[in-house]
């Protein structure tokens, strides 16, 4: 692995045919993808309009993607509760769509690791579903059982906004928000953190407070995972974990993705455009390395959800960002775990905890 990070140049290098090699070679999971909402049917096609269909993970030797059913945060009500979550059991749907065989391409949900990896051997684009915000849970944790039951592998405590599970990193006081509405996890949140454990569910602490973070690694029987994050120390933002959120990671055995999102890797210039590359990303896993292991850190894009890099523009430029691990010094095992296998081992863990304390339905 790398000691240090070589000098930025701004001109990517065209990626060396090793790098070519060992991308196609490599399980490679993007952990963080939105969809487009309302749902445009377009999955299976080669469109302008996505940065991730399943045409681009092809041509782009990508071999997994976890698909979020987004939920904006809106009003704390029965009202709000009951719009998000209809909204997020139709986005899991149309997730759980985006499989059999079209236009040259061959792709299957998958949500067990053991399906996974059967997919992968066989071929097969692997589609993973997932929940952007726990305000689509409302205020019954019950939910959460049809969120698994369609395939789902993770939640995302929050979002912009604090809801009745936990506060955010980011609040709104358009919405009645104070800057702690709950002091971290709220009861709620804690019996919510309870059943995804028992479900099998991964609790994302992507978009949560620091306080929501560190009491959710504190009160999961599973390692939490936050899907699409920053490193504070190189980029002073509140949706970044900062050292000692990284070091609760590392003690629990958790794992952060770091995201393709310019403004969470890069402080802006002045009033410049804000822009990042991919050497910028890996500065982020660099750190995350140095500070608390290989085995802690992972990729996401983020893409169609506002994730995008100059040289990582969509899901068929992932092999720049492998050529850039290969020049930092990291060698395959390490590229491996960064690009999926440190998430699945997080969720094989969940797995053998929902086994081992039963499934709530």
């Amino acid at each position: 692995m790398t000691s240090s990070s070589q000098a930025h140049t701004g001109q990517t290098p065209a990626p060396s045919a090793e790098a070519e090699a060992l991308h196609r070679a490599l399980f490679t999971l993007d952990s963080h993808i939105d969809i487009p909402w309302p749902d445009r049917g377009d999955a299976f096609e080669d469109t302008d309009a996505r940065r991730v269909d399943l045409p681009k993970m092809q041509k782009g030797g990508m071999s997994a993607g976890c698909f979020v059913a987004y939920i904006a945060q809106a009003k704390v009500d029965a009202e709000g509760h009951a719009q998000a979550q209809a909204q997020c059991l139709a986005m899991l749907d149309v997730i759980n769509g985006m499989q059999g065989s079209q236009n040259g391409v061959t792709a299957r949900v998958c949500s067990t690791v053991a399906e996974i990896e059967a997919a992968y051997k066989s071929g097969v684009l692997v589609v993973i579903p997932a929940v952007e915000n726990g305000y689509a849970m409302g205020d019954d944790p019950a939910v959460l059982a049809q969120f698994r039951a369609k395939g789902a592998r993770y939640v995302t405590l929050t979002h912009n906004g604090h809801n009745a599970l936990a506060d955010a990193a980011v609040h709104r006081p358009s919405l009645g928000d104070k800057p702690e509405n709950h002091g971290g996890l709220s009861a709620l949140g804690r019996e919510a953190v309870r059943h995804m454990n028992h479900l099998g569910l991964l609790i994302d602490v992507s978009h949560a407070s620091k306080k929501t973070m560190l009491q959710a690694v504190a009160a999961s029987a599973v390692p939490v995972v936050a899907s699409h994050s920053c490193v504070r120390a190189l980029c002073d933002h509140p949706r970044n974990l900062d050292d000692e959120q990284l070091d609760a990671l590392k003690a629990s055995g958790g794992v952060i993705q770091i995201t393709a999102m310019p403004a969470f890797l890069k402080p802006r210039d002045g009033e410049a455009p804000r822009s990042a590359g991919v050497a910028d990303f890996v500065d982020h896993i660099d750190y995350v390395v140095r500070r608390i292991g290989v085995e802690h850190v992972g990729i996401s894009s983020d893409f169609d959800g506002g994730g995008a890099l100059a040289d990582w523009q969509n899901a068929t430029q992932g092999v720049n960002l492998t050529a850039e691990l290969l020049r930092r010094g990291y060698d395959r095992s390490e590229i491996a775990a960064f690009w999926g296998g440190n998430f699945m081992r997080l969720l094989g863990q969940a797995e053998a905890v929902a086994e081992q304390t039963g499934t709530i339905g």
